[in-house]
């Protein structure tokens, strides 16, 4: 494949006439994975979808030249981002998922028989349509009798739906266009809307390392709005600086505390959860700050 596209993520590397698949993290921050194969590739109306496969990693997706998922290490992500809440709410019934059109999240919440009904809007209909046909391992629970898969607007669903959660999981993309309200008090009001009285909110909060602007903006404007707000954290290699955070916003139960297991993941149990909570002196400093 030669891309003569000087914003295109896929570059040929003429040396050793090798394609490489790159994410600009930041001006000075660049992480590049080596590509056997370009499975597929276009423009929906939203952004730019292209789907490789990898030696290091696998199959790997990329939203508008961001990495989303790779084969090897999405597990570390998706399991954080379902099971941290679904294991400290007392009953998970209902499941709310913000973006997550790859279908990796909804295939952690559906590993608990307590859930009855996921319901998961993702705005761009061919991201779904993509991760049924070239990315199996997360998208196999997206047509899953208890999965309620719907391709609109989110903040519009949440503005007007009847429907209550217990649990809200907002997978989003990097906050921009039609993903820039994902992280300010006037989403987080209208999500606290849709909650039960118990309900639970998990959000990526981005790297503290790359991001950490972002990161003490959504947990300030979390803070504005729910009554619990704690920080979590992980390890994600092709997210940019590897350490990921998450923000975890609760209306009565304590997010730290995990009230039962769940078996058959490759990262999280309940010790991961506990620990992920113990911050890092200079995280929890930069947290205390905000």
């Amino acid at each position: 494949m030669q891309d003569n596209d000087n914003q295109s993520p896929v570059t040929r590397e003429k040396r050793f006439n090798e394609l490489w698949l790159t994410e600009e993290s930041s001006e000075g921050l660049r992480l590049s994975l080596k590509v056997t194969d370009v499975l597929h590739r276009e423009r929906t109306k939203y952004q730019d979808i292209l789907i490789v496969d990898t030696p290091e990693y696998g199959r790997t997706l990329m939203l508008d030249g961001a990495f989303q998922l790779t084969e090897r290490d999405e597990f570390c992500y998706s399991e954080m981002m379902a099971h941290v809440p679904l294991c400290a709410h007392p009953a998970p019934k209902r499941v709310l998922i913000v973006g997550g059109g790859d279908g990796a999240i909804l295939r952690e919440v559906l590993r608990h028989e307590e859930v009855e009904r996921c319901t998961l809007i993702d705005i761009d209909e061919r991201v779904i349509a993509s991760s049924k046909e070239w990315l199996p391992f997360a998208g196999c629970a997206l047509d899953a009798p208890r999965a309620d898969v719907r391709c609109q607007d989110a903040l519009e669903f949440i503005r007007t739906t009847p429907d209550r959660f217990d649990v809200v999981i907002v997978d989003s993309t990097d906050p921009v266009d039609f993903a820039a309200g994902l992280f300010q008090s006037p989403f987080y009001a209208d999500v606290r809307k849709v909650m039960n009285p118990n309900g639970m909110m998990m959000e990526l909060t981005e790297s503290p390392f790359t991001d950490t602007e972002l990161m003490l903006q959504a947990v300030s404007q979390m803070r504005k709005v729910f009554p619990i707000v704690k920080v979590c954290w992980g390890v994600v290699p092709t997210y940019p600086s590897g350490m990921w955070t998450y923000g975890v916003a609760s209306l009565a139960e304590d997010p730290a505390c995990p009230l039962r297991e769940v078996s058959g993941t490759r990262w999280y149990t309940n010790a991961i959860h506990r620990a992920a909570f113990v911050l890092p002196p200079f995280l929890e400093r930069l947290i205390q700050k905000e």
